[in-house]
């Protein structure tokens, strides 16, 4: 029996109920940090705020609408779906 399961709280027993109902959508974090990999979402936070200061160039002004496109364009980019000509002939 595990400390949870001796618990009286509500609080207690709704969060093990979130934890079996999801339990396949929850990453294995020990394994990941056993490969080396980052668990945390530092690096993801540093790429919003790279893109954040990118798009706040100054003098430029951006066309809300046209983002989307430029960020579809710049992530097939770095995944290699499109070649550095036509990247920057877009």
């Amino acid at each position: 029996m595990n400390a949870f399961e001796r618990s009286e709280s509500a609080a207690t027993h709704r969060f093990c109920g979130y934890l079996e109902r999801h339990r396949d959508r929850i990453p294995n974090y020990r394994y990941y940090q056993e490969e080396g990999g980052s668990i945390g979402s530092g690096d993801v936070e540093s790429l919003v705020k790279q893109i954040n200061q990118r798009t706040k160039i100054s003098g430029a002004s951006w066309n809300a609408e046209r983002v989307p496109q430029v960020l579809a364009h710049r992530c097939a980019y770095l995944n290699g779906a499109l070649s550095p000509q036509q990247y920057f002939s877009l």
